[in-house]
């Protein structure tokens, strides 16, 4: 998330504010960029929305009915967005959050095995833990050489889709190896209760900033391996398919290329991608969503469609209109579903399917926002391949990092310290802060069509 003038100018470069590097939320000028604009008295945020231009892989594909059906559906809508997404604020906000751990060091990636037990990282000391909530944590494994300066450390971990039948637990890395850092994806067995047998399924090199790794990693329904690289702090790298950075990978579980994969003899799956910290599958049409970090502007919500550009390169740039500024290079780049011309510095995504939320949750995507500490729940069009409306739905005191579903259908989430569940006020145990902060619809939204 760069913050500098010199990124105005030339994307991806000069120095980069990160939320992963201090426990604490708006770092440096992130307090101007996502300070609300004022109109009159009302305080607002801009929200932009456009539609996909097919679901994503692996998608249901429902019947949509001839063209004029079909912006028919979108004017509707467009108003409906416009007048009836954005109610006055209640006197209190419906979803709270529940604490499940507390006392952890940087846990900026965790997931759930079928056992319920929580496996997370450690973001800057490597080591893999495992935490049975009431019951405490354990280190499972130290990843070696691990550097974790900046956005740089243990980032992604995701478990084999048949564990614990197949063992295999896969951690995305910035390593010191052989003099250089390279940001790596690895596999570990589980041994007894206990790691080792690491490989290296991938690696790249890392930039000599800290800056724009990456790190996200999950398994599709597919059974695939699906990972997001960043662009090592150079745009061109994005384009270039020859490159592995700036992309969203598709692998094998053994790190191979799979023979569908949409881009040749290549992992690569979907590239023009800047930085991410947020992956995950629409569970009732199988989709790829994706998070994007824009530079001074354009933070990005994405549909990932298979063999896509996304339009982050070298002639990007902040000034003139979004969201096309910032996804321009290559032919034809996909526009994102929603974007934020102030950076919210949006994270983990999760999807309600049963997440005991309230029916105006269910079927929903949520993500965390790092730069305003909060979760963000977007509602999709029928065809969810679109959004019509955001709003706040829970205000943390701290970076909200990862976001993830747990085995009961609840949406956890994590912050420097603890991981935390969503749920409803009702419910005993809520923490954080109360109220609920929603976006208003002074400056838009703008619906767009492609």
């Amino acid at each position: 998330m760069d913050r500098t003038k010199a990124a105005r100018s030339a994307p991806g470069a000069g120095t980069s504010s990160t939320y992963l590097e201090a426990p604490r939320r708006n770092r440096g000028s992130s307090v101007r960029s996502t300070a609300p604009r004022r109109t009159g008295a009302v305080m607002s945020f801009t929200l932009h929305a456009t539609t996909a231009r097919r679901p994503g892989p692996g998608a249901h594909r429902p019947a949509r009915g001839g063209l004029a059906a079909q912006l028919a559906a979108l004017v509707v809508a467009s108003l409906a967005a416009a007048l009836v997404a954005w109610p006055p604020v209640p006197a209190r906000a419906a979803i709270g959050a529940r604490r499940v751990a507390g006392g952890l060091d940087r846990p900026v990636a965790f997931t759930f095995d079928p056992r319920g037990r929580i496996w997370y990282l450690e973001k800057d000391t490597g080591e893999v833990r495992i935490l049975r909530p009431g019951a405490g944590d354990r280190r499972f494994f130290l990843v070696p050489g691990v550097n974790g300066e900046g956005e740089r450390g243990t980032l992604g971990i995701a478990l084999h889709p048949r564990y614990p039948d197949r063992p295999f637990i896969y951690v995305y890395a910035t390593r010191e190896v052989g003099g250089g850092l390279r940001n790596q994806i690895l596999r570990l067995t589980d041994l007894g209760g206990r790691g080792g047998r690491m490989r290296v399924l991938f690696s790249a090199p890392a930039s000599s900033s800290p800056y724009h790794n990456g790190g996200r990693i999950l398994f599709g329904l597919d059974g695939m391996l699906y990972a997001v690289i960043g662009d090592a702090h150079d745009p061109a790298n994005a384009q270039q398919l020859g490159d592995r950075r700036g992309k969203v990978l598709r692998m094998t579980p053994s790190g191979g290329v799979p023979p569908d994969n949409p881009l040749g003899d290549r992992l690569a799956y979907a590239f023009g991608i800047r930085n991410s910290f947020g992956l995950a599958f629409d569970p009732r049409t199988g989709a790829l969503w994706e998070t994007e970090n824009g530079p001074e502007c354009n933070d990005e919500l994405n549909l990932i469609l298979p063999g896509e550009n996304y339009g982050w390169g070298p002639s990007e740039t902040c000034a003139g209109e979004g969201p096309a500024n910032t996804n321009r290079d290559g032919s034809s780049p996909e526009l994102p579903v929603l974007w934020w011309e102030v950076p919210v510095a949006p994270t983990g995504i999760a999807f309600c399917d049963g997440c005991r939320l309230g029916a105006r949750s269910e079927g929903a995507l949520f993500f965390g926002a790092a730069n305003t500490g909060d979760v963000r729940r977007v509602v999709l069009n029928a065809a969810r391949d679109g959004a019509i409306g955001q709003r706040v739905v829970y205000s943390h005191p701290n970076p909200v990092l990862s976001v993830e579903v747990g085995p009961d259908g609840r949406i956890y989430f994590s912050d420097f310290g603890g991981i935390f569940a969503l749920v409803r006020r009702s419910e005993p145990g809520r923490t954080g802060r109360p109220g609920l902060r929603r976006m208003t619809g002074v400056h838009g939204p703008r619906v767009g069509v492609r």
